[in-house]
């Protein structure tokens, strides 16, 4: 039986369905045709020029695919009802032949009758309007600025897997959002209906219906006017991403922000605090710029004020300091003037002193023996007027020295510490005339006290002391 051929014909399957495919000849698949109903647009993009769209029939849901061509397309409304002229083309897909429609002429567009239902969609969407819709980058920002987590409620559909989608658009903006997740029957407006009811009155910011696509027919439970009505009357921000990119519902329109798909929803999350953030460092920046900008311009402006109060400062200084030098200087020389004048007189005296000093010494030879009872109240009288003369030396020394110590500390507050090395040594040279003053009067005092019986030495002690108290006081 091996080498015997075989009685009959083996077909692959490819072979079988080409076969059927070829057999498949009616008049409408090679002639033209005219079909009638209501366009709906599929995809949003073109494949080599063509579209690929849906016609349904007026009366039911039932569709046949639609090849059209980009400029034909172009001069379609969708979901309105039109006449097209066109032929049917076969397309097989694994196990099955699709037809599909291919566009060749737009007959007719025709004007659709308004319904009871599209008049009651039609005033949902104006009460829509009249109560304005909730800006949903205005409620982030608010709770953002505010510091409070923003509250979501999705609502997905039973067994739904598009949770994940949703994560990944937010990204790492999850830290700003607290995200309740809620299901329900998604393609049941009774079920949405209940589950909205109950979330609504929980005081969430966002509440989202959630759907990660699904058949045309499904889509019909979002145009439902019960769940419509419900709809407009929640108090949060309301947000529809119901899986499709083409169809607009009646939830689509009402809702306070679309999107298309969930990953979508979650990344316009995102993406509405990233610009938050964004304007935020930049008003901060900005902020920092001008407080920079005024503080640089005060700060330039009270150096330039300090500089000129420290040149005012420095040129009243320099000229204190020129006008003390000049009356220091001029003080000097007075004072050595004086100083010279007083050397002279002294100088004289001594002079006349010694030149008399041999007729009274004479004198008061012959008349020792005569006052020594006088000589007696003349000593007491002499040393008490000594005292006197000590005495007010004294305070006259003491009240000069206190002149002279506030004289150096005005002389300490207006000139510099080189002037006060020239006060100190004149001042030095005083003490020391003083002291030698001193030294000649205790030496006088000294030979006054061990002399009391030489008349003529204690008046000349005398007189020289008052001589001595009289130039003290003079030149202090």
């Amino acid at each position: 039986m091996q080498g015997n051929e075989l009685a009959y014909q083996v077909y692959s399957p490819g072979s079988v369905l080409g076969l059927f495919s070829n057999a498949l000849k009616l008049n409408a698949t090679v002639n033209l045709i005219y079909l009638k109903g209501r366009y709906s647009f599929g995809g949003g993009k073109a494949y080599g020029n063509y579209y690929y769209d849906n016609l349904f029939s007026e009366s039911d849901t039932i569709s046949i695919g639609v090849r059209v061509s980009a400029l034909l397309r172009s001069k379609i409304e969708n979901n309105e009802i039109y006449t097209l002229r066109g032929y049917i083309e076969k397309n097989i897909k694994n196990s099955s032949v699709e037809l599909r429609f291919v566009v060749d002429e737009i007959i007719q567009q025709e004007e659709r009758a308004i319904s009871e239902e599209e008049l009651q969609r039609y005033e949902l969407i104006q009460k829509k309007l009249g109560k304005g819709s909730k800006d949903l980058e205005t409620v982030i920002r608010e709770k953002i600025l505010k510091d409070e987590p923003i509250r979501i409620a999705n609502i997905y559909g039973n067994n739904a897997i598009v949770q994940r989608d949703f994560a990944e658009g937010l990204d790492v903006s999850q830290k700003y959002f607290q995200v309740s997740e809620y299901t329900c029957s998604i393609t049941s407006s009774t079920s949405i209906v209940s589950k909205l009811e109950e979330v609504s009155a929980l005081g969430y910011d966002i509440i989202a219906l959630v759907r990660g696509g699904g058949d045309k027919q499904s889509m019909e439970t979002f145009n439902d006017l019960q769940l419509s009505e419900l709809f407009i009357t929640i108090e949060a921000v309301t947000v529809t991403a119901i899986g499709h990119t083409v169809d607009e519902t009646l939830l689509d329109k009402l809702a306070d922000k679309r999107f298309h798909l969930p990953h979508d929803y979650g990344a316009g999350l995102h993406s509405i605090v990233e610009k938050l953030s964004h304007e935020k460092s930049n008003s901060r920046a900005l902020l920092i710029d001008e407080v920079k900008k005024d503080v640089g311009k005060q700060f330039a402006e009270q150096v330039l004020t300090l500089e000129k109060q420290l040149k005012t400062k420095n040129d009243e200084f320099t000229e204190a300091q020129k006008n003390f030098k000049e009356q220091a200087e001029n003080q000097v020389k007075i004072f050595t003037e004086q100083l010279k004048v007083r050397n002279e007189e002294v100088e004289k005296l001594k002079k006349d002193l010694t030149e008399k000093h041999g007729q009274q010494v004479k004198t008061l030879t012959d008349q020792l023996s005569k006052r020594n009872e006088e000589f007696q109240k003349f000593q007491e009288s002499s040393a008490k007027q000594l005292q006197e003369t000590q005495k007010s030396f004294s305070e006259q020394q003491k009240q000069r020295q206190q002149e002279m110590e506030s004289y150096k500390k005005e002389l300490n507050v207006l000139h510099e510490k080189n002037l006060q090395s020239v006060i100190n040594e004149k001042t030095a040279s005083l003490k020391a005339a003083v002291e030698s003053l001193q030294q000649e009067n205790v030496r006088l005092n000294t030979e006054v006290k061990n002399s009391k019986t030489d008349y003529i030495k204690i008046v000349i002690a005398a007189v020289i002391a008052l001589v001595t108290g009289f130039l003290l006081a003079k030149l202090f």
